[in-house]
């Protein structure tokens, strides 16, 4: 096991309420295993992949474990974490326009990771950047390396961030939303680059909508609702037959499946009134919801937040 994380909240007070972005997680990583967490904007993917590497605001509330070999990386110092971010745990955000500085090169935000890390010298720094640059096919790299990012396409900010991810060879690398709004040909090229990464023994954690993209790829598939784990399971089990009625409805609105929406909720699903946080969208609700799950382990690795498990 990697990573191990126990009962992690981060919270976000706003005025007289608190947003509650991830609400007690609890899940295990293990070494060289793609994860995918999956879930509806909003649900807390991203806020949990920003919290395995401190990067979330200083007005926000964190408690819980998050184990990596052992540490609990929540009682790290900023300096301690500056040792493990980008070198041990990297992060690929969303948005390659946004996540880009516009007023650096390509070549030297790549190389940034290996300058903090691991080389000070710049022409094996150089040398390095060439080489990731052909790695995730910016080709010609020779001529790419010093273009800034205005020049690149949105598939090739995306594999650019691809290699500033991995140019510090990292243990664990947390991509966000690797495929949004590219073409079918970059991701081709994206899901390529993963999977010789997951090849090289690289832990991979993908936070997604794109469930397709995941089908073939994840080993493990996470669900996320409402800042919560509600299902974890194999990725083959998982689209044979999901259990929470969450994850069906997630599955029913693929186009291949006719487009079933979720029901919208007939109440504030978000109150925290002790109960499934799902039952007002949910066709299955019994009375027993008022309650809410815990989340129930079964047979296979396979668990679930939902009472029709108990």
């Amino acid at each position: 096991m990697i990573l191990d994380i126990q009962q992690l909240y981060v919270h976000f007070p706003v005025s007289s309420t608190v947003i509650r972005a991830v609400d007690g997680v609890d899940i295990n990583i293990e070494q060289s295993e793609t994860l995918a967490i999956i879930g509806e904007s909003g649900s807390g993917k991203s806020v949990l992949g920003l919290a395995l590497l401190g990067l979330l605001p200083a007005n926000c509330i964190v408690n819980g474990v998050i184990r990596y070999h052992g540490d609990n990386l929540l009682t790290l110092s900023e300096n301690e974490l500056e040792m493990i971010r980008g070198r041990k745990i990297a992060w690929v955000p969303q948005n390659p326009t946004g996540a880009m500085n516009p007023s650096m090169t390509v070549g030297n935000q790549i190389g940034e990771p290996i300058s903090l890390h691991i080389e000070k010298d710049k022409t094996k720094i150089r040398k390095k950047v060439l080489e990731l640059l052909q790695f995730v096919r910016i080709i010609p790299p020779e001529e790419r390396i010093d273009s800034y990012p205005y020049s690149f396409s949105g598939g090739m900010l995306q594999r650019s961030l691809v290699a500033m991810g991995i140019s510090g060879h990292p243990e664990v690398l947390v991509a966000d939303e690797p495929t949004k709004g590219i073409d079918i040909m970059n991701k081709q090229a994206i899901t390529y680059l993963l999977r010789v990464l997951r090849e090289e023994g690289i832990t991979l954690i993908i936070i997604t909508h794109d469930l397709p993209f995941v089908q073939n790829f994840a080993d493990r598939i996470a669900v996320m609702y409402s800042g919560r784990i509600v299902e974890i399971r194999g990725r083959q089990e998982f689209f044979d037959g999901p259990l929470h009625p969450y994850s069906r409805g997630l599955l029913r609105s693929l186009p291949e499946n006719g487009l079933h929406p979720i029901p919208s909720g007939t109440e504030d699903s978000e109150e925290n009134d002790g109960g499934c946080r799902f039952r007002f969208r949910c066709t299955s609700a019994i009375e027993r919801c008022r309650v809410e799950p815990p989340l129930i382990h079964l047979l296979e690795g396979s668990a679930v937040r939902c009472w029709l498990y108990e």
